[in-house]
């Protein structure tokens, strides 16, 4: 969910995302869609694209009730 919250700030697609970390469309899907649990490099590539720490990406975001 973080993820996919990061790129959509960021008004990244799916395929611009793994372009730009260096990474296949498939592994950023699998990951965005929770169907798989990123290696550390993979989370490392991701968080460089989006302008982000690691912590940042992996981090659980709190949900606004209201």
């Amino acid at each position: 969910e973080n993820l996919r919250r990061l790129r959509a700030n960021r008004a990244l697609s799916q395929r611009e995302l793994a372009v730009s970390a260096q990474l296949s469309l498939t592994t950023v899907c699998r990951v965005e869609n929770g169907q798989c649990k990123p290696m550390p490099r993979t989370v490392r590539k991701l968080a460089k694209a989006l302008g982000v720490t690691p912590n940042e990406l992996m981090s659980e975001q709190p949900r606004l009730i209201g």
